[in-house]
C-alpha cells in the first residue's frame, strides 16, 4: 500500500486517462478494460498476479457503476444474467487461486488465437449485416471459463462471454449490458480471493488512476451501448476483440 500524500497529479493523470478510455470501450462493447489495463501494468514491470489483483480491485468499482448504468438503460437480460453469474464466480475463484500458486501462461496463446478468430467472425457478420437474434443455448460453461480466464489472465470475462453469446445470436445491447452487470459479482469474488492471497500490496498509484478514470467513463459506455445499432456494435466488438487478442498473442509468443 502506498502513501497517497506523496502522489502528484502528474503521476496519476496518465492512469486516469487510460482508465477512462478502457472503461468507455468496456462499457460500450462489453470487453477490454482488464486486457488494456493489465497489459499496461505488466509492460511496466508489474508481476502478473499483482497486476491482475490491482485491475480487479479497480473493476470492483467500475463494474458496479457500469452495471447500475446498464440496468437503468434497460440493457440487462436478467434471465441470462442468472445463468452466467454463478458459474462466473466459481471460475473466478479457481482462476485467482491458480494464478497465485502457479503460472497459467501455457494455454494463453491458444485462447488468444481462438478469440482473434471469433473477433474476425463477428467483424464479418457485423459488416455483412448478418446478425439474426436467437436465444443462446451454451451459457453456463461460458461463465465458468470466462471467470477462470479473467482471473488467471488478467482479462477474459468480456472477450470470452460477450463474444461467444454474440456468435450464438443474442442481442448485442442485451449481451453487453448483462455481461457487464454480472462482471461486478465475478470481480468482487476475484478481488477478495487476491486480497486473501496477496494482501493490499497491489493497490498502487496506477490502480487509483485507473479507478478514477473508469468510474467517470462507466455511465457513458452504458449510454453508448443503448444508442448504437446492433450491426455496428457487432462490428466494433469484432474490431476490439481481434486487435486486443492479436496483440496479446504477439506478446505471449515473443
Amino acid at each position: 500500500m502506498f502513501d497517497l500524500h506523496s502522489v502528484s497529479l502528474l503521476d496519476i493523470l496518465p492512469f486516469v486517462a487510460i482508465g477512462f478510455a478502457a472503461q468507455l470501450i468496456d462499457g460500450a462493447l462489453g470487453m477490454a478494460f482488464g486486457v488494456i489495463s493489465t497489459t499496461l501494468l505488466v509492460s511496466m514491470g508489474v508481476p502478473p498476479a499483482t497486476a491482475s489483483a490491482g485491475v480487479h480491485t479497480v473493476e470492483t468499482f467500475t463494474t458496479g457503476v457500469s452495471g447500475i448504468s446498464h440496468s437503468l438503460h434497460k440493457n440487462v437480460d436478467w434471465r441470462l444474467f442468472a445463468r452466467i453469474v454463478i458459474p462466473g464466480v466459481i471460475g473466478g475463484v479457481l482462476g485467482a487461486y491458480v494464478l497465485t500458486q502457479i503460472p497459467a501462461a501455457t494455454a494463453r496463446p491458444v485462447v488468444l488465437a481462438y478469440l482473434a478468430c471469433i473477433g474476425l467472425y463477428l467483424l464479418w457478420r457485423g459488416a455483412m449485416h448478418r446478425h439474426t437474434e436467437r436465444e443462446p443455448r451454451i451459457v453456463e460453461p461460458l461463465g465458468l471459463i470466462g471467470g477462470f480466464l479473467d482471473a488467471a489472465g488478467g482479462g477474459g470475462w468480456g472477450p470470452v462471454v460477450t463474444s461467444n453469446l454474440l456468435v450464438q445470436g443474442a442481442s448485442p445491447r442485451r449481451v453487453i449490458g448483462t455481461v457487464n452487470t454480472a462482471e461486478f459479482f465475478v470481480t468482487v469474488t476475484i478481488s477478495a480471493t487476491f486480497i486473501v492471497a496477496l494482501g493490499w500490496k497491489a493497490f498502487t498509484v496506477a490502480t487509483v488512476g485507473l479507478l478514477i478514470g473508469g468510474v467517470i467513463a462507466a455511465p457513458i459506455g452504458a449510454y453508448v451501448a443503448k444508442r448504437v445499432n446492433a450491426d455496428l456494435l457487432l462490428t466494433m466488438v469484432g474490431i476490439v476483440l481481434t486487435l486486443t487478442s492479436l496483440y496479446g498473442l504477439y506478446r505471449a509468443l515473443s
